[in-house]
Formats: C-alpha cells, sequence, structure tokens
C-alpha cells in the first residue's frame, strides 16, 4: 500500500487519460477498481476513496518470468545437445583408437586365395582355335535372329538395327580374342611357375600385389629370389607412422580420454605389428608361389649405441617353412610368441623395444 498523486483527464464512459513522469497511460474504472495501460505495463488498482489509499498489482510480470524460464529451459536444452554430441564424439574418437589397434595387430589373418597353378597350365582354351568364339557367336545369333518390327519398318531403323548388331559381332570377336590370349599368357605363366622361373615369381607378385593393405600402413616390401625352393623378402616397418602415440579412452562419465601411449606399450604394439606382418607376408607368398620356405627380413629404426644415432637396421629375421607354417591357428595366436616356431633372430626388451639383429640368409640359414 502506499500514497500516490497523479493527474488525469476524463474521457468519459469510465476512461481517463493518465500523466505521469514516465508518460501517458490511459484507464477505465470506478472509483475504488481500475484498470490502467501504461508505460510501465498493465495494472490492477484498488482503493479506498478519499483516502488516498489504494493497493495495486502489475500485469505481466509472471509473463515476463515465464518467458525468461522458457529462454532457460532452451539454454538447458542447447547445452544438453551438445553434451550428447560431446559423447558421441567421445565414443566414435576412442573406437576409432581401438579399431586402429586391431587393425595393426590382426594383419595375419588376412589371406588370398590360393593359387593351384597345376590346373591353370591344364585348363582347356576358352575356344578351339580357327573356331567361332562364345561372344561372337552369341553376337551372331541375335543377328541372324533380328526381325524388324513394325516401328523399325515405319521409321526407316531397319538397316541402322542391322549396322548395330553387325558392330556388335566385331566387338564380340575381338573380345573371345582378347579371352583367348588372357588364356594363353596365363597357361604359360603357370608353366614358367611349376619349372621355376624365378623372373616369372616376381612377375606374379608385382601383378597380383597382395600386400595392399600393408602398404597402406605405411610398409614397403621387397622381393628377391634366384631358387625355385625359397623367396626372401625384405619389409621396411615405419613404427612412427603406424603405431599411435597416444592412448584414447573413456572416462566414467562418458567424455575422451587422451593421454601418451606408455613407451612400454608402444613397443609391445609395435612388436606384434611386425610379427603380424612377418606372418601375413609368409601366407601370401605360399598362396601365390609353390616355394618351400620364405626368408623375411624386417627392418626398423634402432639406436646405433656405436655412434649415438637412429639408423635403419634388421629387426627380425626369419626363416618360415610351408609345412610350420601351415599348423597355426592364426585367429588365436599370439604373433611375437609364433616366432618361437621358427628358425629366427630377434632381440626385443619391453622397456626398450627392437635391437638390431643379424640377417638370417639362405646361405646362412
Amino acid at each position: 500500500m502506499g500514497f500516490r498523486y497523479r493527474k488525469s483527464v476524463k474521457l468519459g464512459g469510465g476512461l481517463r487519460l493518465n500523466f505521469s513522469k514516465r508518460g501517458i497511460g490511459i484507464s477505465a474504472g470506478v472509483k475504488g477498481l481500475r484498470f490502467g495501460i501504461g508505460p510501465s505495463g498493465a495494472r490492477i488498482t484498488a482503493g479506498i476513496p478519499g483516502t488516498g489509499l489504494y493497493y495495486e498489482k502489475r500485469l505481466g510480470s509472471n509473463r515476463r518470468q515465464h518467458r525468461a524460464s522458457e529462454i532457460r529451459r532452451q539454454e538447458l536444452l542447447a547445452l544438453q545437445q551438445k553434451r550428447k554430441e560431446a559423447l558421441e564424439q567421445a565414443r566414435y574418437e576412442v573406437e576409432l583408437y581401438e579399431n586402429r589397434i586391431e587393425v595393426i595387430t590382426s594383419v595375419h589373418k588376412e589371406c588370398s586365395e590360393p593359387y593351384d597353378w597345376e590346373s591353370i597350365k591344364s585348363s582347356p582354351p576358352p575356344f578351339q582355335p580357327g573356331a567361332i568364339g562364345p561372344n561372337e557367336k552369341e553376337a551372331l545369333q541375335a543377328l541372324n535372329n533380328y526381325k524388324p518390327s513394325w516401328r523399325d519398318k515405319l521409321f526407316n531403323r531397319v538397316e541402322a538395327r542391322k549396322a548395330i548388331l553387325k558392330q556388335d559381332v566385331e566387338k564380340a570377336r575381338d573380345l573371345d580374342q582378347q579371352e583367348y590370349g588372357d588364356w594363353e599368357k596365363l597357361v604359360n605363366l603357370a608353366d614358367r611357375i611349376l619349372s621355376g622361373d624365378s623372373a616369372a615369381y616376381l612377375q606374379v607378385i608385382e601383378e597380383l600385389n597382395p600386400f595392399d593393405d600393408i602398404n597402406e600402413l605405411g610398409t614397403m616390401l621387397n622381393f628377391s629370389t634366384n631358387n625355385p625352393n625359397y623367396i626372401e623378402v625384405t619389409v621396411n616397418v615405419h613404427s612412427d607412422e603406424v603405431i599411435p602415440s597416444e592412448v584414447k579412452s573413456l572416462t566414467k562419465t562418458g567424455k575422451l580420454s587422451v593421454k601418451p601411449m606408455p613407451k612400454t606399450k608402444f613397443y609391445e604394439l609395435y612388436q606384434d605389428y611386425v610379427c603380424s606382418c612377418v606372418l601375413r607376408i609368409a601366407r601370401e607368398v605360399f598362396a601365390i608361389l609353390p616355394v618351400k620356405k620364405v626368408y623375411i627380413h624386417a627392418i626398423g629404426e634402432v639406436l646405433n649405441s656405436a655412434t649415438g644415432h637412429i639408423e635403419e637396421a634388421p629387426i627380425l629375421s626369419v626363416i618360415i617353412p610351408r609345412e610350420s607354417l601351415s599348423r597355426l591357428n592364426f585367429d588365436y595366436i599370439d604373433c611375437s610368441d609364433a616366432m618361437q616356431n621358427f628358425i629366427h633372430n630377434m632381440k626385443f626388451r619391453k622397456t626398450k623395444g627392437f635391437d638390431a639383429v643379424e640377417k638370417i640368409t639362405p646361405e646362412k640359414g
């Protein structure tokens, strides 16, 4: 309650035009109870006539309060969405990291289908020399069976249709010749492979290139041989390009945690990756070539204690016979432990990683 003085002008019908320091307003009602709208908003005023005593209630404050609450609600919803997106991004980052670890430690689990060079060498030609090939035969049949439709006759398209079919016959004949030539090359290659032609070995590796995914991980391969019973492979592994330098995980609240990878963890993954690649290389070689052994040398960066410099040197050298490899269950082996099945040179310490080793060459092995 309070005392107040205001100037006003009667407009009739209970309406008044009110003047104050804040501006002009209008009100309606009777003595003791009026409703007004002015610069400060809407209000209801009740009072006792003649006493100057009154009670005033402003309208619209609840609406403003509600509007503020709605704004706050929208802010909270936006914040909730951002937190949800952050959690989803964190899960994605961790899944991507874990997948990377799985990829670099499971290289050995993939392998091409084996080639049966004996069957390839004895495979029959796609058609007999001098005979019509299957593609040309089909195209000729389409040409001979062509019957002009009434539309072709109406629009004079008969000769054009025949010309197209004749062109199809020529294309089919060329395709048959190409397929026959491919068959001849493959049979010839099979004969060279089975006769122990080392140049054919290297040609098959280059053309089939079964090591695409290893190359994508930053590993380079070189092959050499001068003996039909074995092949020698040098693989350059690049730990900095392959092994992550950070460990990513989720906290209890679902946030992303990124920490430097401990050296022992890094070396452990590096060893598993190198051994996984070695096993994969041996599997692929045995799948496409009839050799009995594979000599594999993994080259990596090590500290030369004599010079104090980082140098490239053999970190794993191994002889893998076909029979020994065929006895392994690749889905469950530990690749690093699996080296115990073969003659190999490897110096590895969990706290320092690989040391340089001597190559086991065909002359020494």
